[in-house]
């Protein structure tokens, strides 16, 4: 992945969540854990991750609280007028933050990098098998 040049832009579907990220994503993925499956509606869920720091959210957000498929509790975001799934945070992580690559206003800028909780996909899922593959949680 390469650094931005500007800041990096992004938000919901309806407009009302908007964010800036003002720097380069520690890792890009795709998750096939259950849980993402839901929040994707049948598919796995394409990430990038982020210092907190360094994105600033703006709108109101609904928050869902539950436990991850590796036992994490998640903090996920939701833009509450169009239900856009914005991302969220593990609570032992709260210093990176789970962005939805599909929010981004340019969601070519970062390509997931790997696929994690590969044994939880569906037999019919599509995976690029080019680019690293793990079972579970990294």
């Amino acid at each position: 992945m390469t650094a931005p040049v500007a800041a990096v832009t992004g938000g919901c579907l309806c407009g009302a969540v908007r964010y800036t990220l003002t720097a380069e994503p520690v890792a890009a993925r795709q998750c096939w854990c259950r849980l993402c499956q839901y929040l994707a509606a049948g598919t796995a869920t394409a990430n990038i991750i982020v210092p907190r720091e360094a994105l600033a959210l703006t709108g109101e957000m609904t928050e869902f609280v539950s436990t991850a498929d590796s036992g994490n509790v998640m903090r996920r975001h939701f833009c509450p007028t169009c239900g856009t799934p914005i991302g969220g945070l593990a609570d032992v992580r709260a210093h990176l933050y789970v962005l939805r690559i599909g929010t981004l206003d340019d969601p070519d800028l970062y390509p997931p990098q790997s696929t994690i909780w590969t044994d939880a996909a569906p037999r019919w899922a599509v995976m690029d098998h080019d680019r690293p593959m793990l079972p579970g949680q990294p």
